[in-house]
């Protein structure tokens, strides 16, 4: 089949090394996150992240598209999202000061389904078959994560989950919003909305780190936050979405063994199953709804 005119060139090898790339860069940054979060407030360190990724993009993009990159045909969803986007961030990294790297990241690993789900109800968007299925197997993965006696039982764990449900939601309106603005524009208006949001919380919690490397680190986070969604970014422009979506659960292995080096946690059999069946559920669902496109790419040749 050839492609369509115009249609960008696809590298679908290059595609993925980009994409292993970007997550392999965000569970380092959780990682980072989770060291500072010992003895700074998490609200700091959030800042820190959207603040010096802004920082970051407007070094790159200002000077080739100047005002046109805070120009948006729908500011106030922008607004929105970018507001759901820092409660997110904090929800997370604050769950991260209280729980174990992996179990955190597997949590926040439900929101693919839930966002595949709720894109059904609220976006008119198809249903891909399975759906229901692969939600009830991915609430089951999470109940194996958080069980009574496991290492994650505690309210503490509402926070990761809530993190994911308010991704979600930042991931329809990012959906949403990719037929009305440029992904620059979202994304640059994303960060610097959760820099302001944030910048009103942290006068309440702001202190000066006690060691010149915490203060390092937090600008790094925001460097490695900025450099991973621009290399995702690039990553689904020479890559198909259908094609890539698999090989973003690589970033939970990347959390496990990072757990394990860094801070010397290792999920017990239990929850190990958990994170099995969240991971596999959403590589199946992700290979799934490539099927279609496949199909219709066939009757076209």
């Amino acid at each position: 089949m050839n492609a369509p005119p115009g249609a960008r060139p696809q590298h679908p090898v290059k595609g993925i090394a980009l994409l292993l790339a970007a997550v392999t860069s965000f569970a380092i940054m959780e990682a980072i996150v989770k060291w500072l979060a010992l003895r700074n407030p998490v609200p700091m360190i959030v800042f820190s992240r959207y603040f010096f990724n802004a920082l970051l993009m407007l070094i790159i993009y200002w000077p080739s598209m100047g005002a046109s990159l805070v120009q948006s045909r729908r500011p106030g969803m922008q607004w929105l999202r970018g507001a759901v986007l820092g409660i997110s961030s904090i929800l997370f990294f604050a769950g991260l000061s209280f729980l174990p790297l992996a179990e955190a990241a597997s949590m926040t690993a439900i929101a693919p389904i839930l966002v595949t789900v709720l894109a059904v109800r609220l976006l008119g968007e198809r249903a891909p078959r399975g759906a229901a299925w692969a939600l009830a197997c991915s609430f089951t993965g999470v109940l194996l994560i958080v069980r009574p006696g496991g290492a994650v039982f505690s309210w503490a764990a509402l926070l990761p989950l809530g993190s994911a449900l308010c991704y979600t939601v930042y991931q329809l309106l990012t959906r949403k919003l990719s037929t009305i603005d440029s992904g620059t524009v979202t994304q640059f208006m994303g960060a610097l909305v959760a820099t302001l949001l944030l910048g009103l919380m942290v006068p309440f919690y702001w202190r000066m780190p006690d060691h010149a490397l915490d203060m390092a680190l937090m600008v790094a986070i925001g460097a490695i936050g900025g450099f991973g969604h621009l290399l995702l970014v690039r990553a689904f422009a020479v890559a198909p979405a259908s094609l890539l979506a698999p090989f973003t659960y690589f970033h939970l292995v990347v959390a496990l063994l990072l757990g394990f080096v860094v801070f010397g946690n290792m999920p017990d059999t239990i929850a190990l199953t958990g994170m099995g069946l969240i991971v596999s559920t959403g590589v199946v669902m992700a290979l799934r709804q490539r099927a279609p496109g496949r199909a219709a790419a066939a009757a076209q040749d």
